[in-house]
């Protein structure tokens, strides 16, 4: 295995000097995530993340690493704090795949400044972050030429994932969908959306959010998504269930006073609100759903998976409470 990792590693570096016509100084594999492959890498002048997505794997969705670039970039261009591009290819160039190099940003990780400054004050920086974000026109978010999706069909996106998880881990699955497709709030006009918006995907300075991270997801729609990821991570928080409290994304659970959400959201009602909260459990459940199948099918082995079916069926369960 590390010999196999090690071929790895010379062939990316390789590639990565061809293609950039730079020398690589060093490269580190990072291995974060469950999607893809992550490198830090070292050139002349420059230091950078590299994403490649998992081997075998139709380029699409979260695996269309040029998406993600091209996202970063028009975001940086617009001045929002997301990384620079160094550079990205569609094709397949870098050991047989498409890329994203982005620059390294400076910033520390939620676990680092929860504790430091006042909870309230990178509640407030996130969300001024988060509206800046939708506020942008389609134009100027890099997927202008995407048709925005419905939260028809954004419920619909996660029902194909449910359908093809372990139907003993999402039984109550289609009740959770039925629900979620009876009660759907009026459409706001689209933004974009980032999809997986909480505190683990951010990088700080202090309570002032540097970096938003992580643009697998994201796409044109609605945007008290994002709001209602960042709610149900404050939500779970405090559960008296330590398991779900652990096993929600976000490295920090951190409530959004409602004066910083009124600022910026004024018109969201607390029962819409409630629904995006709903939806986002729909979609946690989906996503640990659908990987956990791809790993017992042996078509991408994450043995994490393993250890989060209880999650889905909380997850599940929890989406259920929220709607109602």
């Amino acid at each position: 295995m590390d010999d196999q990792r090690g071929n790895q590693v010379d062939r990316v570096t390789t590639d990565l000097e061809r293609h950039l016509g730079r020398r690589v100084l060093a490269i580190q594999s990072m291995d974060e995530g469950h999607s893809g492959l992550t490198y830090r890498v070292r050139l002349d002048g420059d230091e950078g993340v590299l994403r490649l997505p998992a081997a075998g794997v139709r380029i699409a969705g979260p695996a269309d690493v040029a998406r993600q670039g091209r996202i970063m970039a028009a975001l940086h261009a617009a001045g929002l704090p997301v990384p620079s591009i160094i550079a990205m290819a569609d094709a397949p160039v870098i050991d047989g795949r498409p890329f994203v190099l982005m620059q390294v940003v400076a910033g520390d990780r939620i676990e680092k400044v929860r504790n430091l400054v006042p909870p309230a004050d990178i509640a407030a920086s996130a969300v001024e972050v988060l509206a800046r974000i939708h506020r942008l026109r389609l134009a100027s978010t890099g997927l202008g030429d995407e048709e925005p999706r419905t939260l028809r069909l954004e419920v619909d996106r996660w029902s194909w994932l449910v359908e093809r998880s372990p139907r003993e881990l999402t039984a109550r699955g289609p009740e959770l969908a039925r629900r979620l497709l009876e009660k759907v709030p009026e459409e706001r006009p689209p933004t974009l959306v980032h999809g997986d918006f909480h505190y683990g995907n951010l990088l700080f300075d202090g309570s002032r959010v540097t970096s938003v991270l992580d643009w697998e997801i994201a796409h044109l729609g609605q945007p008290l998504i994002d709001v209602g990821c960042l709610l149900l991570v404050s939500a779970t928080a405090g559960s008296a269930d330590p398991d779900l409290a652990r096993s929600v994304p976000g490295g920090g659970g951190l409530e959004v006073p409602g004066e910083v959400l009124r600022a910026s959201y004024a018109n969201a009602d607390p029962a819409e609100l409630d629904w995006y909260v709903a939806l986002n459990f729909y979609k946690l459940a989906a996503i640990l759903g659908y990987n956990l199948m791809l790993h017992r099918r042996g078509k991408r082995d994450d043995p994490i998976y393993e250890t989060r079916t209880e999650t889905i069926r909380k997850f599940i369960e929890e989406g259920i409470r929220w709607i109602g």
